[in-house]
């Protein structure tokens, strides 16, 4: 099946999946796949397909091997790749497309907040809730840490559209953590 061979450094693992080296390849999924798994989540509520999109993401990650220059991370690298086959993945699939909401930001209360009773969990369940477009942009922005330029080329809208839907994203997530405080402490806010 698999040779079992201990990989002490990046480099090795890298090198082996070069030479096409099965337990390099294994070594390299094992390793990442449970991270990357997340990311995918975090752009496509369904688990079938977020796992779908990180079994491409990885064929990729072997296919464009070749051209990883060692300027940078590794994982960044591979989890750019990730995250590219996520969008991919919601631009092709007409019933994950993004919706671009152009509601009235007027609409959104401003609440007082507070996120110290929140676990990391809930938050990322409400982040999940957001509509797609919401969701993806903020996950572009605040978790993966792209400009708004890099957003709108990647997604294909504009850098004002991208910061719009950043700032409804935060508008939303406001209102919902909002909704999970007691209500005391919203009246006293």
């Amino acid at each position: 099946m698999f040779s079992r061979t201990n990989f002490s450094t990046e480099t090795e693992v890298i090198q082996g999946c070069l030479k096409g080296d099965r337990s390099a390849q294994r070594h390299l999924y094992e390793s990442y796949s449970g991270k990357f798994l997340v990311i995918c989540l975090r752009y496509l509520k369904d688990r079938e397909h977020a796992e779908d999109v990180m079994i491409e993401g990885f064929m990729k990650i072997f296919e464009k091997l070749p051209q990883f220059q060692h300027k940078g991370s590794f994982e960044g690298w591979m989890k750019r790749i990730i995250v590219t086959q996520a969008l991919m993945t919601l631009r092709s699939n007409r019933h994950l497309m993004m919706e671009v909401n152009m509601e009235n930001d007027a609409a959104y209360q401003d609440h007082n907040y507070e996120l110290t009773h929140l676990e990391t969990e809930e938050l990322l369940d409400l982040v999940k809730s957001l509509p797609v477009g919401y969701r993806t942009v903020f996950n572009l922005y605040a978790i993966e840490g792209y400009s708004h330029q890099e957003i709108g080329e990647l997604l294909g809208i504009s850098e004002s559209t991208s910061k719009s839907q950043l700032n409804r994203a935060r508008n939303v997530l406001k209102e919902k953590i909002a909704s999970l405080l007691p209500n005391e402490r919203r009246n006293n806010g």
